[in-house]
């Protein structure tokens, strides 16, 4: 009976996990929680397992992490990092400018806060491309590549960052179990798989499967199965004291971590010190702070939507209404993220998928703009401090050699460890280049 028992809690940690086997799938924690006890289809010990044996194969895994928060529409360049008020008034900033505590460096003056954090930051005033439309833009900066089919029903053709690293670090963290690439809100046309895979697609953490790391059953019935479990095992290793059951107690114990720890536990906030909470805001800040929480526990890509930036009209007002929330949200991310000793870490992208119109339009608003935008970044461990690149005088174009999407893509890769010759097989079956002619941004590395 012992051994019908045992092999009943055991039943689906025999079979191979299924690489393609989406991660919003397996985290059912409330039901996979139970999963993991043999009552689910596929296991998150078994998961946890091929991950650490994938963790194990690569000789090189560094542990930063990148938060991209995305604003989504198209962010105004010029009323958010680059104000330009030495250009004529229909073309510099309507919300005038702000000093930052970098010496002659002003942004945009709906974000005094992150004004007063810009010596951790760096500005990049010279990034371009050559997509106008929200989903191809948003295809271009996200991959890296330009598609210009997806803005007329075309399905994107390129991977985003966060699938590449997950493909590369493996889908969950090996230790941990946290997901590798989380995603808070839908970016349209850009951070998917593509051909990678659903397996390497973002985990939602506004989704069902956020929904289902909350347990289905009370905390003390578990408490009764995992003693269950304990018992059986500790009964079991009397007459089978092998290697594999040993490594089947070791993660059955981190299925359990994350149902009951540190990883379930990035997603609530409420964990962290009220004075904390309050600093970051609401909303946006919240979910910033759990993007922090998240890279903290091993998740290595994390994007936040925060959409509400295509002002085609009264920009002013438009801007005096959606700033503070990113303004507060940003600044505490920054403070907090150095305070806590993770500038090398962390790496912060702002970005949206073009900028605005440099002449502001009839109806007091900008439309969208590839060939200029800004970028502002914070940590990764690169070179804060300071203005990349510039603006013509009409804040119009690069007025310096200007950065591409592959560019920042390398930018990244660097960050994260990633191999700049990283190749994975096409739909065609062919070997592909994830990143083909970017360099990283040369001021900041």
């Amino acid at each position: 009976m012992l051994e019908l028992a045992s092999r009943r809690l055991y039943r689906d940690c025999e079979g191979p996990v299924h690489a393609n086997t989406a991660r919003r799938d397996f985290l059912k924690v409330g039901s996979l929680g139970l999963a993991a006890m043999g009552l689910g289809a596929l296991t998150l010990p078994n998961l946890l397992a091929a991950r650490a044996a994938a963790a194990a194969s690569n000789q090189r895994v560094k542990d930063t992490s990148v938060v991209w928060l995305w604003l989504g529409g198209g962010a105004t360049h010029v009323e958010t990092f680059d104000p330009k008020m030495t250009a004529p008034s229909e073309y510099r900033s309507t919300t005038g400018e702000v000093a930052t505590n970098l010496p002659g460096v002003t942004i945009g003056g709906t974000l005094p806060k992150i004004a007063g954090v810009a010596d951790k930051m760096a500005f990049v005033r010279s990034f371009a491309h050559t997509n106008s439309g929200h989903g191809g833009g948003t295809h271009y900066v996200m991959t890296g590549y330009d598609n210009r089919k997806v803005d007329n029903g075309g399905v994107p053709d390129r991977p985003g960052y966060g699938s590449i690293l997950a493909r590369s670090r493996g889908a969950s963290n090996a230790t941990t179990g946290i997901p590798t690439y989380v995603r808070m809100g839908a970016i349209n046309q850009g951070g998917g798989p593509a051909f990678l895979g659903g397996a390497y697609g973002p985990f939602d953490q506004e989704g069902q499967a956020r929904k289902n790391m909350t347990l289905s059953v009370p905390e003390a019935r578990m408490a009764d199965r995992r003693n269950l479990l304990s018992s059986l095992d500790a009964a079991q290793r009397q007459f089978e004291a092998s290697a594999d059951m040993a490594s089947k107690s070791k993660f059955e114990e981190q299925a359990f971590e994350l149902m009951f720890g540190a990883a379930a536990k990035a997603f609530d906030t409420s964990k962290e010190n009220a004075k904390t909470r309050e600093a970051y805001g609401s909303d946006l800040g919240q979910r910033m702070l759990a993007a922090r929480r998240l890279c903290e526990a091993g998740c290595g890509f994390v994007t936040i939507s925060y959409g509400g930036w295509d002002m085609h009209g009264n920009i002013e007002n438009a801007m005096k209404q959606r700033s503070p929330q990113l303004d507060r949200a940003v600044s505490a991310f920054v403070e907090d993220v150095a305070q806590r000793g993770l500038s090398e870490k962390i790496l912060l992208v702002i970005s949206g998928e073009f900028g605005r119109t440099p002449r502001v339009n009839k109806n007091g608003g900008r439309d969208h703009w590839a060939p200029l935008s800004t970028l502002a970044l914070a940590g990764g461990g690169l070179k804060m401090g300071q203005v990349v690149g510039d603006s013509a005088a009409k804040v119009d174009v690069p007025s310096t050699q200007p950065i591409r999407p592959q560019d920042l893509m390398a930018t990244l890769f660097h960050v994260l460890g990633l191999d700049p010759q990283l190749q994975f097989t096409n739909p065609a079956g062919r070997p592909t280049y994830m990143l083909d002619k970017g360099k990283p941004i040369a001021e900041l590395v």
